[in-house]
């Protein structure tokens, strides 16, 4: 197995993701078992929003999986996995009101959503095929020098590199979208009083997650800048 000492610089990046997982699950799992008030389940709460905010084109569906709820902007469709879409608690109403957020950042044409959509196909691509390019063009540099093999590891970082804005893009989104849905919850009285508190607790869990694996990203992007500068210095 390749061992690179700069792999290490890694370990504070898994740390952080999987604490963040972890928080945030348990945060939903918390406030899971709270009921809201007027006890509106998860569907409710985003057809409601959907209705007052005059969005009559976007549909509500359950989804298989767990966390799995996301807005699909071809489709016109926000999609609610089971546990939320029929669940009354706080934690589905945080989640429903969420990706209805994300609608409204689709209506109104959000440019940094927007962006996002546009980098997928790319990030796609440049996850796979970057790393591949990257350490290909080392062990093509070790065997015939660092010409043909420099081409292919300046194409690979920079196919990589997408990642990396991809996530940064994510974090203005994903924030935005969850002060959409608080604004919104306290607006329409979704949620009453102290029960706002406990929604604004389970958005800020989710969105450190995207922290955290942009941060892992740039770790990750690093970690390959290093490798390439060590190889070349031998």
């Amino acid at each position: 197995m390749f061992f690179h000492p700069s792999m290490l610089i890694l370990i504070p990046g898994m740390i952080l993701v999987w604490w963040a997982q972890q928080r945030v699950q348990g945060t939903y799992e918390k406030y899971s078992q709270v009921q809201s008030t007027l006890g509106m389940t998860g569907a409710e709460v985003a057809e409601t929003i959907l209705k007052r905010m005059g969005v009559n084109h976007v549909s509500v569906e359950p989804v298989d999986g767990v966390l799995s709820d996301h807005y699909d902007p071809s489709a016109k469709a926000v999609r609610l996995s089971e546990v939320v879409y029929g669940s009354r608690s706080l934690a589905a109403a945080a989640v429903a009101a969420h990706e209805c957020g994300h609608v409204l950042q689709d209506v109104e044409g959000y440019q940094a959503m927007n962006l996002r959509a546009a980098l997928v196909p790319v990030v796609n691509f440049g996850s796979n095929l970057g790393p591949m390019l990257i350490m290909g063009g080392l062990m093509l540099g070790a065997l015939k020098g660092f010409g043909l093999g420099m081409l292919a590891i300046y194409i690979g970082i920079v196919l990589f590199a997408s990642v990396l804005v991809f996530h940064l893009v994510t974090l203005p989104v994903e924030f935005d979208a969850s002060a959409r849905a608080l604004r919104l919850i306290n607006e329409f009285g979704i949620l009453q009083g102290e029960e706002n508190q406990g929604a604004r607790k389970v958005l800020n869990a989710a969105a450190f997650t995207y922290v955290a694996t942009a941060l892992y990203a740039f770790l990750q992007l690093l970690q390959y800048i290093l490798i390439i500068m060590g190889a070349r210095r031998d």
